[in-house]
């Protein structure tokens, strides 16, 4: 018997699969799932970002990079790296960033939402890594998993369709 391993990756987390099995996060509310996957290598990474920007970071020495989008994709990118990954070949699909609140759409700062996903568009650029699929915005949450073995993402959400990326 054959059984395929799911890595679980919680809020301001980050986790790297080889071959096959899943990566998945669940309450993705203005925070953004962000997936990379390297389908010549087989190796596949997720983050779950809380926010856009490290500058805002009140850790001092312990910042966790893996909850702002600045230091979350580039630690993804070397860690998918030791583990074979080329950036070269990386596609990347998120999901997330919604505006759980209406009365937060007022204030630029209370955007998190949007923000996180403007700041992991714009890193993904910087690195040259095409953003192929997206489910982003809107006011629900989500839950999404990465198959390692197609880098297909399934999203899941309540009082919608179970979308695939």
């Amino acid at each position: 018997m054959t059984s395929l391993s799911t890595v679980k990756v919680g809020m301001a987390d980050l986790g790297v699969l080889v071959g096959a099995g899943s990566l998945k996060t669940t309450g993705l509310g203005s925070c953004v799932g962000l997936t990379l996957h390297d389908p010549v290598a087989r190796v596949s990474g997720m983050a779950h970002i809380m926010l856009p920007t490290s500058s805002i970071a009140r850790e001092g020495s312990n910042l966790n990079k893996a909850k702002y989008a600045d230091t979350a994709i580039p630690e993804l990118i070397d860690r998918m790296q030791k583990s074979g990954a080329m950036t070269s070949r990386m596609v990347g699909k998120m999901a997330g960033g919604a505006q759980m609140f209406a009365f937060a759409a007022t204030s630029e700062s209370m955007r998190i939402g949007p923000r996180n996903v403007e700041s992991c568009k714009a890193i993904l650029a910087e690195y040259g890594i095409p953003l192929k699929g997206e489910d982003t915005g809107g006011n629900y949450g989500r839950t999404i998993e990465l198959l390692g073995d197609t880098g297909i993402l399934i999203i899941r959400s309540v009082n919608q369709h179970i979308k695939e990326l």
